[in-house]
């Protein structure tokens, strides 16, 4: 049902961008995926979701313990309506649910701090599995509870008198570098066929005016 649905729904598509639909699933992952904890300043925020979308990094995961994640339209440049966004804001410990489901879907968790180090970024292992890469507030970087959860601590290398990045920033240099490792080493980092039309099927219900209309246009028929 759901293909038959995906497939009604691409009849609505021009042929060039059902074409740069399919073009892009071919480079979207799950193998990684970026958890962003408590973060409170707008353009920050923003600024990682559109570094996700350019290195096709599909899920992002939101935590709203104190503070609640607000996007800068003007920075996201749209990117928001590209990603599968899942936020954690109704429970008490919002983290360490996260990062529980995240573990019972396989992911190993890696906190990003520089003051944590199993590793440095440019010596971290990819193919040894999914990876859900943690980065806490722009002030005190992960919470405890992050800590108690991780599995692995990655450190970007810094060279200067500064103790930590931007957490934009941040984000940018580790997904860069990742998402060029996952595609250089034999790890199977893309999307399956059942992922990729339902992605398809959420890009087209927000690029499609009245796609809501047509879709139940579809289950009358």
């Amino acid at each position: 049902m759901k293909n038959k649905l995906l497939d009604f729904l691409s009849s609505h598509l021009t042929e060039n961008r059902n074409a740069l639909f399919d073009r892009v699933l071919q480079n979207r992952t799950k193998y990684l995926t970026v958890v962003l904890e408590d973060i409170f300043q707008p353009h920050n925020a923003s600024a990682v979701l559109r570094t996700c979308d350019c290195f096709g990094v599909q899920d992002v995961h939101i935590i709203e313990n104190r503070n609640e994640y607000k996007v800068n339209r003007d920075v996201a440049m749209g990117s928001t309506k590209w990603l599968s966004i899942t936020k954690y804001s109704k429970k008490e410990d919002n983290t360490r649910l996260a990062l529980q489901q995240l573990k019972q879907q396989g992911y190993r968790i890696v906190a990003t701090t520089p003051h944590n180090c199993d590793v440095g970024l440019y010596d971290f292992d990819v193919s040894l599995g999914k990876t859900a890469l943690v980065f806490g507030t722009e002030l005190t970087g992960v919470s405890n509870v992050v800590k108690e959860e991780a599995d692995e601590f990655l450190r970007i290398p810094m060279y200067g008198f500064t103790e930590s990045f931007n957490i934009s920033v941040s984000a940018a240099l580790v997904l860069q570098h990742l998402a060029h490792e996952i595609r250089n080493k034999k790890v199977a980092w893309k999307l399956s066929e059942d992922e990729m039309n339902e992605v398809k099927l959420q890009w087209i219900k927000a690029s499609v005016k009245s796609a809501a209309l047509i879709e139940s246009e579809f289950y009358k028929r």
